[in-house]
C-alpha cells in the first residue's frame, strides 16, 4: 500500500509480441481469460507534453485482485513504452493505481514533484491516465488511472471473469466495447 497512491491495482508489461505474451500467461502461468483489444483508440495522447499518435494493442486479465496488462505498441510514435523497448527492455514497465477522484490524485502527485512522462484519455473525460516519469530502473514507472467512468465496470468484469475461469475461451476479443 502506497501512502501516496493507495493499493497497486495493476502491473503493466510492455511486450514486443502480445500474442506470444498472452500464450505464456495462459499456458505457463494459468492466468486468464484475456480481454484483447487489437487497436486501442485514445481520445488524446501526449508524450512529455507533445501530442503523439501512439497506436497500441492491449490485453487485460486478472490474477486475484491484481490486473495484468500487456501492451504492444504498434508504431514508432513517442511514448514511454517505446523508450522502454528502445532501452532494450521488455516486461514489467509500470504499476498502476486507480482512483475515483483522479484529478485530486493527479494534482497531489504533481505537487509532490512527480513529472508526467505520458498521459492520455480513453472513452471520455472519466478515462484519463497518466504515467509519471519515475523510472529509476525498469518496472518502476507509476501510472494513475481514472476508474470513475466506463473503465471501472470493465475492469471489474475482467476481474470477475478470472475468479472461476475454467480455461475456456482464453482470449476474448473486445470489439467496439463488446467481448
Amino acid at each position: 500500500m502506497s501512502r501516496i497512491f493507495g493499493a497497486v491495482r495493476q502491473n503493466g508489461y510492455v511486450v514486443r509480441d502480445i500474442h506470444a505474451a498472452m500464450k505464456h500467461w495462459i499456458e505457463v502461468m494459468g492466468v486468464g481469460p484475456w480481454y484483447y483489444m487489437d487497436r486501442v483508440r485514445t481520445d488524446w495522447f501526449r508524450h512529455r507534453g507533445q501530442d503523439s499518435a501512439v497506436e497500441m494493442s492491449i490485453a487485460l486479465a486478472n490474477s486475484g485482485d491484481l490486473q495484468i496488462e500487456l501492451i504492444q505498441q504498434r508504431n514508432d510514435a513517442p511514448s514511454l513504452y517505446k523508450e522502454f523497448l528502445d532501452a532494450g527492455h521488455e516486461g514489467l514497465q509500470h504499476m498502476s493505481y486507480w482512483s475515483h477522484d483522479y484529478q485530486a490524485l493527479y494534482d497531489k502527485a504533481l505537487a509532490l514533484g512527480y513529472r508526467i512522462g505520458h498521459e492520455g484519455q480513453i472513452g471520455g473525460d472519466k478515462g484519463r491516465f497518466a504515467y509519471f516519469d519515475t523510472q529509476a530502473h525498469p518496472g518502476t514507472v507509476i501510472e494513475i488511472s481514472d476508474t470513475s467512468g466506463t473503465k471501472g465496470p470493465f475492469f471489474e468484469k475482467v476481474r470477475q471473469a478470472a475468479m472461476n475461469w475454467d480455461g475456456t475461451r482464453p482470449i476474448r476479443e473486445v470489439v467496439g466495447g463488446r467481448s
